[in-house]
């Protein structure tokens, strides 16, 4: 398979505007004009985000819905849509797409995210090339407060401050 797929997690609330949304839309535009293809739950806020930027750099975005969200209907920049009949088989299928997961601010479906691609990833379960790149400094205290209990916790973790270095850490 040459197609070269970016997970990227986020939340589903913000707007356009909102610092969260913006930082979205310009990961999914960078992304796609390094030419990959990005992946994402495929509703609203940093999702529609990330696919806009995506779409409109001409890139491709599959976005992984879930049937169990009854009048979830996925953005209008998804290119191919995956239904997915449960919230784990959704996350299950956007970890084996992912050749690397991007982790934007969100609430606690973002975490439930989070948490099981870094656990999949410490335990082994998970290539040791894909990365888990988090963007900003939101999830810092999070970081901070799990490596009180396990310093070596975040080995597999990068953080970065903004989208070029997104791009920059992947296609090194």
């Amino acid at each position: 398979m040459n197609e070269k797929i970016i997970t990227i997690f986020g939340t589903g609330r913000t707007r356009p505007g909102d610092a969260a949304h913006t930082l979205a839309y310009k990961i999914g535009k960078l992304l796609a004009q390094a030419g990959f293809t990005i992946a994402n739950g495929g509703y609203g806020g940093t999702m529609l985000a990330a696919a806009k930027g995506a779409a409109e750099a001409g890139g491709k975005i599959i976005g992984v819905t879930c049937s169990a969200f009854k009048g979830g209907k996925a953005n209008e920049f998804i290119s191919r849509e995956i239904v997915t009949g449960s919230l784990d088989e959704r996350l299950d299928t956007l970890l084996k797409l992912g050749q690397a997961y991007v982790v934007l601010p969100g609430g606690t479906g973002t975490l439930l995210e989070l948490a099981n691609v870094w656990e999949l990833k410490n335990k082994g379960f998970l290539e040791a090339d894909k990365p888990i790149i988090l963007v900003g400094g939101f999830w810092r205290p999070l970081l901070d407060l799990i490596a009180a209990d396990d310093p070596d916790s975040s080995r597999h973790i990068k953080q970065v401050d903004g989208p070029e270095q997104v791009v920059e850490l992947i296609v090194d």
